[in-house]
């Protein structure tokens, strides 16, 4: 499986951004997708979730409100769409696959599968 994340790139704060996780293989409908995110000297964190189903979402409290996370079965891909970009957002973005399928959107799983990231920049 391989796990390709894009659309990062450089906004204004209060910009938006749509990052997309395209996936390899026959299986992505039956995984649970995760979105984390790594800042410069943090450590890396949830951003949010969504069930292999799309009906379930788990988002972050420090991005909730503003981030979106949804996908397309069909097209093997997971989407994060970010809207009123703040400077503290400015982080690598992962997008992630756990190790078993048809789990949940809580934080705690185990992943088997991670995106090469993309760069999200938030300029104030």
């Amino acid at each position: 499986v391989q796990l390709q994340a894009s659309g990062g790139g450089l906004v204004q704060a209060g910009g938006s951004l749509r990052l997309s996780c395209a996936a390899s293989g026959r299986t992505f409908s039956m995984y649970t997708m995760d979105w984390f995110r790594q800042a410069p000297g943090k450590e890396r964190e949830f951003v949010a979730a969504i069930s292999w189903s799309g009906t379930t979402t788990n988002v972050a409290d420090s991005v909730k409100g503003r981030f979106t996370i949804s996908r397309d079965n069909a097209k093997n891909t997971v989407y994060l769409q970010m809207n009123s970009l703040k400077s503290e957002d400015t982080a690598v973005y992962y997008c992630a696959r756990p190790i078993r399928p048809l789990g949940g959107v809580l934080q705690g799983r185990e992943y088997g599968y991670w995106g090469q990231g993309t760069l999200v920049t938030v300029s104030s």
